[in-house]
């Protein structure tokens, strides 16, 4: 999965853009309260274990 389109996940599931870190962006999820990097190269693929981890901490299965 690209990061554009992990963004996108993010926003359906009721996470939004926090704030911008040094090197990622900081993201919230509304349903777990829970705040997360998220990397900024939109064209990139996203590392599994990078992926798994953020949905876990935004609630997503």
């Amino acid at each position: 999965m690209r990061v554009n389109e992990l963004k996108q996940l993010l926003r359906k599931n009721d996470c939004y853009f926090y704030r911008e870190g040094s090197r990622h962006e900081i993201w919230k999820s509304q349903k777990t309260g829970k705040k997360f990097e998220v990397p900024r190269h939109g064209t990139q693929e996203v590392p599994i274990g990078t992926l798994k981890s953020i949905k876990e901490r935004a609630g997503i299965e």
